[in-house]
């Protein structure tokens, strides 16, 4: 009705071009162009009128008649001009019900552009304000759950640049302060990212009946991975960067990748640094690529110091990595990497710190084209001997890989539940890792051989738990091994897509879903046989016969849509064979993978974050 009304009462019609003018009739663009919110409050969208014939008057309707609270605007023969148009929703207004503010514009030849809509839906909330944050944050601040706070382009917190001579300075500093169930959002255009720059602390506690949300800013239905930057920390820890010939940075102080200015590291390191806390927060549908493989992830941390308190975070639909570490110290608990694009868990640049309690789960056709991983992990880029050593700590990890059964189809990008490379001394231990097409792989390419780091005892793995899938090749992983009469037609079961193995060492090579491995000893063993004897476990699948009690180490569902079962059924394998003898830092636990009986993910993740909606 509202439609015909509006076609009925609100159609100016133009009048003809007597001078034969050439240039066109006005346009209208509305930004937003529909909104919520309560009886009573206030409502606006600002529209932009091009006209170059010049502006003559801004007709403006409710509900397909004029209306004294908002009355018409004169364009005053402006050719391009921006109105502010405010509207306040009437108290007598019916929750469920909408309103719809028509606007047409008319030009000096009495030219009338098409008529533009902006529809308001009457709620029994009240909207949240939208607060645009731009630029560098100086002093203390402070963001409060009563808002929403936009991001517009790269938000620092302090400022942290080069001086005249290119050595990145420290020149203001300040602590942002947000409080629990707070809603971010990145801008699309600008890839709205969150820096906080050496020397400042973000601190976002939120709880886990009351997250603190970073997220996209398009409706619900429509959001993507990449749709803004994503949170970036930057401490003045640790890291393995040497100085480029000929630079006046010093050792040890870089640049994250991409040359955004995120600045880490120091000359005089402080391991101990503090740039804040994230407890129980989301990010949700960032990642940017900025050159070839060097990206924003969804949480990046650059030299981040133990002074630092990560717990009970999730990160989903990254557009690359979901976790990525640069150098530093810091530990970190309770992570979620969901659906993300490349690895889950990526080390690097001499990362030190402890992480206990993690989660991975891969979506099946969510893959980049770099190879995506659960671990990725180098001591550098070039696997140099520079020290620290990338020599972190995992513990109680569960990755989940795409591929539940046989016959699901998975992208080829996929490559290995834990790919340790160029000179990388990671320490994973009570883990478990299914569903990727290769298990474990100790990867020698590169200048240094770094099966030598496992022989040397510098690359443990200890307590840990690979298990395949069913008839997926005969050893549970790629097509290895005998291949079944019964292969489904959409090629999951062929020797070529991939070839996989459980466990591995050696150099390989990766080209659309095939992995050939030249294998390499450990320990004089080869790959799989050293695995074993050093502590771990190795079956087919994760359905099939774990122990004698049970047939089923995980719930199905965890390749599902939904809120995924973590807790690990009874009689699960995973339930016992854990322990931390031998390590420092970490609760004491005689389980392998993320859970025991408590599922410390509940309440405050989410597992279908593009049905929420976030405008209250």
């Amino acid at each position: 009705m509202i439609v015909a009304l509006l076609i009925a009462g609100f159609f100016i019609v133009s009048c003809k071009d007597e001078n034969n003018s050439n240039k066109p009739a006005p346009t209208i663009t509305l930004t937003p162009t529909s909104t919520s919110n309560a009886p009573g409050q206030a409502v606006s969208t600002s529209v932009v009128v091009d006209a170059p014939e010049g502006g003559k008057k801004l007709t403006i309707l409710v509900n397909g008649a004029a209306n004294a609270a908002i009355p018409d605007v004169d364009l005053a023969g402006e050719t391009s001009k921006t109105v502010a148009a405010s509207y306040t929703i009437p108290a007598s207004a019916v929750v469920g019900s909408t309103i719809v503010l028509s606007f047409q514009a008319t030009d000096a030849k009495d030219q009338a552009s098409l008529i533009s809509s902006f529809t308001i839906t009457i709620s029994a909330v009240p909207a949240k304000q939208v607060v645009v944050i731009s630029g560098n944050i100086t002093e203390n601040t402070a963001w409060t759950k009563d808002k929403i706070y936009k991001l517009i382009d790269k938000v620092r917190i302090g400022r942290d640049e080069k001086d005249g001579s290119g050595v990145p300075q420290i020149t203001a500093t300040a602590t942002l302060t947000i409080e629990a169930g707070t809603l971010i959002i990145g801008e699309r255009a600008s890839k709205g990212t969150l820096i906080v720059q050496r020397g400042s602390k973000l601190i976002a506690e939120g709880t886990a009946t009351s997250p603190i949300i970073f997220t996209s800013e398009r409706a619900i239905g429509t959001r993507e991975a990449g749709d803004w930057g994503g949170v970036v920390i930057c401490g003045k820890a640790a890291n393995n960067i040497k100085a480029a010939a000929g630079s006046p940075i010093p050792d040890g102080v870089a640049e994250l990748e991409g040359a955004y200015g995120g600045f880490h590291g120091s000359a005089s390191p402080d391991n101990a640094d503090n740039s804040g806390s994230l407890k129980f927060v989301r990010i949700e549908y960032a990642g940017v690529p900025i050159q070839p493989n060097q990206e924003i992830n969804g949480l990046t941390f650059g030299s981040v110091g133990s002074g630092t308190t990560i717990e009970n975070v999730q990160v989903s639909y990254s557009n690359d990595d979901s976790f990525e570490w640069f150098g530093g110290t810091v530990n970190c608990k309770n992570l979620i990497a969901f659906r993300g694009l490349d690895d889950d868990f990526d080390t690097d640049n001499g990362f030190s710190g402890h992480v206990q309690f993690g989660l991975g789960i891969r979506g099946a056709q969510i893959a980049d084209q770099s190879g995506s991983n659960g671990f990725e992990s180098d001591n550098d880029g070039t696997g140099s001997g520079n020290q620290p050593y990338t020599s972190a700590v995992f513990s109680n990890m569960t990755l989940i890989g795409p591929k539940e059964t046989r016959e699901t189809p998975i992208s080829v990008q996929f490559q290995s539940a834990a790919q340790l490379r160029r000179n990388t001394r990671l320490n994973i231990i009570n883990s478990f890792f299914t569903s990727y097409p290769n298990g474990v792989f100790i990867d020698n390419n590169g200048s240094v051989v770094t099966t030598d780091n496992a022989t040397n005892g510098d690359l443990k793995l200890k307590n840990n738990l690979v298990a395949g899938v069913n008839n997926w090749g005969g050893n549970g992983f790629g097509s290895t091994g005998a291949i079944f009469a019964s292969a489904p037609a959409n090629g999951a079961n062929h020797p070529n897509n991939p070839r996989g193995f459980r466990v591995a060492a050696g150099t390989g090579a990766f080209s659309n879903g095939v992995y050939t491995v030249t294998p390499a000893q450990i320990s004089s063993q080869e790959a799989e046989a050293w695995f074993v004897s050093v502590g771990n476990t190795i079956v087919d699948s994760w359905n099939d016969g774990a122990t004698s009690t049970n047939s089923t180490i995980i719930n199905g569902n965890l390749f599902e849509n939904g809120t995924p079962t973590v807790i690990p059924p009874a009689g699960s394998a995973l339930l016992t064979g854990g322990s931390v003898a031998g390590f420092t830092g970490f609760q004491d636990v005689s389980y392998r993978g993320a859970f025991s009986t408590t599922d410390w993910t509940a309440q405050w993740a989410n597992w279908n974050p593009q049905t929420t909606d976030y405008s209250k």
